[in-house]
């Protein structure tokens, strides 16, 4: 079968190659994989990976072989899964603990970006509490996790302001829920109950001035690659608030 495999010492990041059967462990099914997403963290494990490394977590597709232990869906189920890596292939070995029967309603490209993205928004979401008449500012609003993040945060009753690198990237945010977009953290305006950030360095500093008392900043990502400086003198006039990585 064909899949993407890792190349850093070549021109080009992965190449497709011939690669073997996946074998599967008894509480596996095997999926011919539909579609499968990009991750940041993904890109950036190309360059540190060795040759031959084989990326890809999130994939959507077909049962084409059950699990023999017969735990998880059918032949032919759809299917969208959370694997380690290998998923940029033609086919996967799923463990039936991390895949979901997929509705017909929803598509396979659509579900393929839900596994890390999808779930990494809706776990800050529920960090940030009840956010029912509360201001939520999201940095990377535009990005997978950011969009996800716009329309959670929006159907639970916040208002939400979304940041984006440039001014085209602010498309179709608004339709998701966004009261707001901007596109400097400098520009935004009042201070938040939630701050979901992902850039570092000068705009995770920024937050810290932004946040409500009794508010809460969550780091989901370091995208400027900056070492952040934050004074203990920027915490007055934010007492009880706090500064939480994702995954806590």
């Amino acid at each position: 079968m064909l899949a993407l495999v890792n190349t850093p010492t070549k021109q080009t990041a992965v190449e497709l190659r011939d690669v073997a059967e996946p074998e599967a462990a008894a509480d596996e099914v095997i999926v011919a994989v539909q579609t499968f997403s990009l991750n940041r963290g993904e890109l950036y494990l190309l360059k540190s990976r060795p040759e031959g490394w084989r990326p890809g977590q999130d994939i959507a597709g077909i049962v084409v072989q059950t699990a023999a232990d017969g735990s998880g869906p059918g032949e032919g189920t759809r299917i969208v899964g959370l694997v380690d890596s290998a998923g940029w292939a033609q086919r996967v070995a799923v463990s039936t603990k991390r895949l979901a029967v997929l509705p017909d309603t929803v598509s396979f490209a659509a579900a393929a970006t839900l596994p890390v993205a999808g779930r990494t928004a809706l776990r800050m979401v529920r960090l940030g509490g009840s956010l029912l008449g509360r201001r939520v500012l999201i940095t990377g609003a535009a990005g997978g996790v950011g969009r996800f993040a716009v329309q959670l945060a929006a159907l639970a009753g916040a208002e939400v302001t979304g940041i984006v690198g440039r001014p085209e990237r602010a498309a179709g945010l608004r339709e998701l829920g966004a009261a707001a977009v901007i596109t400097d953290i400098q520009e935004a305006d009042g201070l938040f109950d939630l701050i979901l950030e992902s850039v570092g360095g000068s705009s995770l500093a920024a937050a810290v001035r932004l946040v409500a008392p009794e508010g809460t900043i969550i780091v989901f990502g370091n995208t400027s690659g900056e070492d952040t400086t934050i004074n203990f003198q920027s915490f007055v006039g934010h007492q009880g608030a706090r500064l939480t990585p994702f995954f806590s």
